[in-house]
């Protein structure tokens, strides 16, 4: 298999190291935004090219599918382009930061085309294990939290590029509360900016925030960020049941019990997971392996765009899905 990249950020090399230790798989092109770039990622493999445009890398190569890792504001074209010329494509979270995912969603239905979505909570050991326990309790409430310092790239601290900490980052707790509850029906969001717009020049998004959420079952969840700290406090998702607590976050599951207490670790990598059953799901033409496509990943956008709405006019917002 022939793989093209666009993006030469960190996903794109974690996921391009990946594959060049998988049998069969080849990565070849590197698509960036520059030339310089584009290059220097594609000198780390025997037969890649560089490119600037992506029509030009799709013209040039004969790709079997391609990973998208660009930044949020990045989205649409590229996704586009692909659909065109009917290409799987793998593509890291988020979709974007306004409502071109739908659009996309709704012509990759059309086409029969194999996707994927960079959710890797989803495969993970805990993620499995904590869904088996929860089909056996009842579930009253979730806490989720994406505690931690603000990332250092100019993008991602302005609003009108990466839609701000709750669209980018947070959206792992979004999705992971849905994987493992259900569906989100009412989303109350506020959000705040209380120090960092002071701390880092051009910083646009609100630097601490609480969503409210109703799912579809009639369990409530409340998911909060911040970055305000000097460094990575705390990620994760607290289920409340009518036996205790499930704790998960990415490298530890809790299951408590009373007095009593369980731990659990992943013992697989997510990311080697995810990379395996979408390139398995191309080679087969059977997708259903895939925990998050991109018509999933959409119903996970599509909250996490409504708590910015909230947030921005102080309303909670309404939201029609299918469980």
């Amino acid at each position: 298999m022939k793989i093209g990249f666009i993006g030469t950020g960190f996903f794109a090399k974690k996921h391009a190291s990946i594959l060049g230790e998988m049998s069969g798989v080849k990565v070849t092109a590197f698509c960036g935004t520059s030339l310089e770039k584009a290059e220097g990622e594609a000198r780390n493999w025997s037969n890649a090219s560089g490119y600037t445009n992506v029509e030009q890398m799709l013209d040039k190569q004969k790709l079997d599918a391609v990973y998208i890792c660009v930044p949020p504001m990045a989205h649409g074209s590229v996704e586009q382009a692909l659909i065109e010329r009917r290409i799987p494509f793998f593509v890291e979270k988020p979709l974007g930061i306004n409502d071109t995912p739908y659009e996309i969603a709704k012509k990759i239905e059309e086409q029969g085309l194999i996707t994927s979505v960079g959710y890797h909570w989803r495969y993970m050991d805990l993620s499995k294990k904590a869904l088996s326990l929860l089909q056996e309790r009842q579930i009253g409430m979730a806490l989720g939290y994406w505690m931690g310092d603000m990332p250092m790239v100019p993008w991602w601290r302005d609003v009108n590029k990466s839609g701000g900490q709750f669209v980018e980052q947070t959206t792992h707790i979004v999705d992971l509360l849905r994987f493992l509850c259900g569906e989100i029906k009412e989303v109350y969001a506020a959000f705040s900016s209380r120090m960092m717009a002071d701390k880092v020049e051009g910083t646009t998004v609100s630097d601490v925030g609480s969503v409210t959420l109703k799912l579809n079952n009639g369990m409530i969840a409340m998911i909060s960020n911040t970055c305000i700290l000097p460094e990575s406090n705390k990620a994760g998702l607290d289920v409340y049941t009518n036996e205790g607590v499930i704790q998960i976050s990415s490298n530890l599951l809790r299951d408590i019990r009373g007095k009593e207490m369980t731990e659990y670790r992943n013992q697989l990598d997510p990311y080697l997971i995810e990379n395996k059953i979408f390139l398995d799901a191309i080679k087969t033409g059977d997708p259903t392996h895939i925990l998050s496509s991109y018509k999933d990943a959409v119903k996970t956008h599509r909250v996490t765009l409504a708590a910015a709405h909230s947030a921005m006019t102080g309303e909670p917002v309404t939201l029609e899905m299918e469980e």
